[in-house]
């Protein structure tokens, strides 16, 4: 009778079993889908703060005259306005975002506690999001000086990590498309089709990019840029069908169409001062235009800042590594990591790269600063390509010339 309740129990636990597994597994399903719904809030947080810098670089000057009695703002508030204020909100979000990197990096499964902090406890959130806008207000001006110059290096970062994420993007599409003896030829037609898009597409921004911005001999750096923005395509088509390479068409032209778009953009943020400038010296807002293109640069901001933070998988070591239900769905402290210093980055859009001057109201990344930042990105990011096609045939090559060296060694050796 004993042995028998025994193994009864046992029964018992063994259909028990499938039921806790069961429900592990949708706790589990529940707090990964609240864990992915918590970065578009840290979106949106990040998009009011690139609104409130924005806000009190226009108008925080005449419409917020509480910053007067603030003895960092200096006299009528000219210090906690213009650039200073945007470095001001642009510290505060930075150390929020730092400190939610600090709490929440080398966080792995979806049972810790950190978990519950990143996905969860919004209204502490948003009382330390208030408090970390506030209290840059009431430091002295040289220490946010100080931290403009850090802010530099921060976007730099950022436009580097940035360039990492598109260009692994450009390369998954390509490897997407690839025809190979398990694709369909419907999918050799479809990538061959984008190619030609992609390269019709350059091919005419640098014939308007010619005929708009360098149609005179005297705008010679607007040719300049131009020119060798169409060398650069050239450059990454022939590396990409080099017999060695092999990377066929789409991943080039996916490439030559991003090249020519931050191109496009640098000779965009000309001052409207010079002659060869596409910008017009408009007084206010200038216009609809304006107010409408300033609204997607700022929404441009958020999106690069987001898309860049979830792709934590691009800068993993260890790229094949399986995900467990129990795991997160991407890396908390990269994304707030990324996140710190998209806080430098909009903030040095918003004063166009220079600490010293006045931003234009309703202007965005305009100046030659800004011109020479998208110039020298657009350069780095085809040096990065074109590294990426060429490191495995050199990779492949001193293999060959290792392997054989040992066989050399091997008949010197046997002789």
């Amino acid at each position: 009778m004993v042995e028998d309740e025994v193994d009864d129990s046992e029964v018992d636990q063994w259909e028990e079993f499938p039921v806790v597994l069961q429900q592990k597994s949708m706790e589990y399903s529940i707090k990964s889908k609240r864990s992915s719904r918590a970065r578009y809030s840290y979106g949106i947080i990040f998009l009011i703060t690139n609104l409130i810098a924005w806000f009190v670089r226009d108008y925080g000057e005449s419409v917020l005259p509480v910053l007067q009695y603030s003895r960092a703002c200096g006299d009528e508030g000219s210090e906690c306005s213009h650039t200073m204020g945007v470095l001001r909100v642009s510290l505060g979000c930075f150390i929020f975002f730092l400190v939610m990197f600090l709490t929440t990096c080398f966080t792995s499964k979806l049972y810790e506690v950190r978990n519950v902090w990143h996905s969860g406890w919004w209204i502490l959130k948003f009382l330390m999001l208030i408090t970390f806008t506030v209290i840059p207000f009431f430091v002295p001006s040289d220490y946010i000086q100080l931290y403009g110059e850090f802010a530099r290096v921060g976007a730099g970062v950022f436009l580097i990590l940035q360039l990492i994420s598109v260009i692994e993007f450009i390369t998954w599409w390509n490897n997407y498309w690839m025809p190979d003896e398990r694709k369909k030829q419907s999918s050799c037609s479809l990538g061959l089709f984008m190619s030609t898009v992609c390269y019709i597409a350059s091919i005419c921004g640098i014939v308007v990019m010619y005929v708009l911005y360098a149609s005179k001999t005297s705008c010679i750096l607007n040719i300049f840029f131009i020119s060798w923005t169409a060398i650069l395509l050239v450059v990454m088509m022939a590396v990409s069908l080099h017999s060695k390479v092999n990377r066929g068409l789409l991943s080039s032209g996916i490439m030559a169409s991003y090249v020519v778009f931050l191109c496009w953009s640098a000779i965009r943020s000309e001052p409207a001062t010079q002659k060869c400038s596409p910008q017009q010296q408009n007084s206010g807002h200038g216009g609809w235009t304006t107010v409408i293109g300033f609204l997607i640069g700022i929404c441009a901001i958020v999106m690069a800042t987001f898309s860049t933070g979830i792709d934590s998988q691009t800068f993993q070591f260890r790229k094949d590594k399986v995900q467990s239900e129990d795991d997160v769905p991407y890396k908390y402290g990269f994304f707030h990591l990324v996140f710190s210093l998209g806080a430098m980055y909009f903030a040095m859009l918003f004063i166009s790269w220079n600490l010293d001057g006045l931003p234009r109201k309703w202007s965005i990344d305009v100046g030659w600063a800004s011109t020479w930042v998208k110039i020298v990105n657009e350069w780095f990011a085809a040096t990065i390509y074109l590294w990426k096609l060429i490191l495995p045939v050199v990779r492949q090559t001193k293999v060959m010339d290792h392997e054989e060296t040992e066989e050399e060694l091997d008949s010197t050796t046997s002789v």
